[in-house]
């Protein structure tokens, strides 16, 4: 279940984002700092905002367990947007990712706002990538990229199509 991002999810984003496993994938952790800033953004991405960020809630127990949001870009002279998602350790392999991705796909698409969404998970994270194949993203090859800046990583291109052209 998706929750909006709130004042209360600081502690949930400094796991995310602080802890070395967690950012294997992108970079290494967050500054103490970067993570406080990415809250304040996070909880002001709400209403018309095009971008949006959620918190993954388990619904048994209502704990957060994750993150999954989407944000405009401009790629190619086009206007999509991009997502990107991430659950706490102990709660991987539940499909927990997938299904919080899925809820996030069909607000995207409800907004009939941009045609594709994209998703550029690290070569590496095979996980990140299962879920990209399973929902239906193309996968378009790989590149190089840095992020956060300074830091080369290899990702995979993987596009879905949210509607077809009119």
């Amino acid at each position: 279940m998706l929750e909006p991002w709130g004042e209360d999810d600081l502690s949930l984003l400094e796991r995310l984002l602080g802890d070395p496993a967690m950012m294997e994938h992108l970079g290494g952790p967050e500054s103490a700092e970067k993570i406080a800033e990415r809250q304040q953004k996070y909880v002001t991405l709400r209403g018309e905002s095009p971008d949006k960020m959620f918190k993954i809630v388990e619904a048994a127990t209502g704990q957060g367990v994750g993150s999954v949001g989407y944000w405009q870009r401009e790629l190619l002279d086009e206007e999509v947007y991009e997502t990107g998602w991430s659950v706490l350790p102990e709660f991987q392999g539940r499909g927990i990712a997938t299904s919080g991705t899925v809820q996030a796909i069909e607000l995207a698409r409800a907004e009939r706002r941009h045609r594709h969404l994209w998703a550029y998970p690290s070569v590496e994270n095979h996980a990140s990538n299962a879920i990209c194949r399973k929902l239906g993203f193309e996968l378009l090859g790989a590149f190089d990229f840095e992020y956060p800046p300074g830091n080369p990583m290899r990702c995979n291109d993987w596009r879905l199509e949210l509607f077809a052209a009119s």
